[in-house]
This record gives C-alpha cells, structure tokens and sequence, in this order.
C-alpha cells in the first residue's frame, strides 16, 4: 500500500527578503538544525548578498551557538522575535498562511523528494507569476527588477511613485524647451 507522505514528518525552512516580498528558498527535511540552517543562508548569501539583519524565532536552529557564529562572521545582525509574538515576523507569518493555503493544502506528496520538486515549482510561481497586492500587484521578481533598475538610477524605490509624477511634470517642460533649442538652432 501507499500511503501519502504525511507534512507532519516535513520540516519546512523558509527565507523571505522582507522588501521585495522574495521568497529566497524553501528547504524541506525531516528536521532542519544550526548546520543546515547555515548551508542554506551560506548559499543564499553567495547569490543574493549578505542581509543587514535575519529576523527569525527563537527555535533551537536559530540560537544555537554555530549559527550566531556563523552570522557574527557574516557581519549579519540578528533580529529575533519575541517568543509566542509571530506578529512580529509579519512578512514570514503572511508567507507561511498564502504557502500553507496556495499549495501545501491541495497536495498529496508521496515522498520528501516529490514535496520538494512541488515546493520549488511553487516557490517559483509565487515570485515571477503570482502578483502582490503589497508590491502594486507586481510579481516580487517584477518589483525587485524595478527597485534595481531605480537604484543604478539613483532614484529610491520607496517612493516611485513620486517620482514617476515629477518626471511627468518635466517632461512638458523638457520638450518644449528642446524644441525652443531645436528653433533656435534652426534660426541662428
């Protein structure tokens, strides 16, 4: 007989980048501690960078004397939530209910391997197809692409916005100078 793979035997690791609503990765084992804790962020700061700070629980995982090391060495500040307040890891607590909702809920795995492929494909839906109403409906791949791009300009994402309008603004006035210069030069 089988039997399908019970979620109760999974434990899940999920790291989401708070701004750009990325969900970064999600490691599924049978028990997650300090030294896998580490490969994953280890890895993830290789691709993405070191954080300014990790916000996590308490759990043993997080506490444990290798982890504090390794992220005292990373230069990576801790943030931990008070325990029995998950309302203070907001991000992470949202994630966890639409992941829980979206996907874990409508499966049936029948082994740590097919839980895993099935995660990592909805890992990647959720953040280059599923739309965010926190990120003005843009997928987080889409936001941080925007946020890059505002940088290298010299522009803050924090309010786009704002300065989309001002640039509006300008550009009536932009134009009809240019086309003052261009006349000027064309009579001069």
């Amino acid at each position: 007989m089988n039997f399908p793979f019970a979620l109760s035997t999974m434990t899940r690791l999920t790291v989401i980048d708070e701004f750009t609503r990325e969900c970064l990765a999600i490691d599924v084992a049978g028990g997650i501690r300090s030294g896998r804790v580490i490969e994953v962020l280890a890895q993830l700061v290789s691709v993405h960078g070191a954080p300014r700070h990790l916000r996590s629980d308490n759990g043993p995982e997080f506490v444990a004397t290798a982890i504090l090391r390794w992220l005292e060495t990373a230069q990576i500040e801790t943030a931990f939530i008070d325990p029995g307040k998950p309302w203070q890891n907001g991000t992470d607590e949202s994630f966890k209910g639409k992941f829980r909702n979206e996907h874990l809920s409508l499966q049936w795995f029948r082994n740590r391997v097919d839980a895993k492929v099935g995660i990592e494909q909805w890992r990647r839906h959720y953040n280059e197809v599923r739309p965010h109403s926190s990120l003005g409906y843009r997928t987080p791949l889409e936001f941080k692409t925007t946020c890059v791009a505002m940088f290298t300009e010299g522009r803050s994402p924090a309010m786009p916005a704002r300065a989309d309008q001002e640039e509006q603004r300008r550009k009536p006035e932009d134009a009809t100078l240019i086309n003052r210069l261009r006349g000027m030069r064309h009579t001069i």
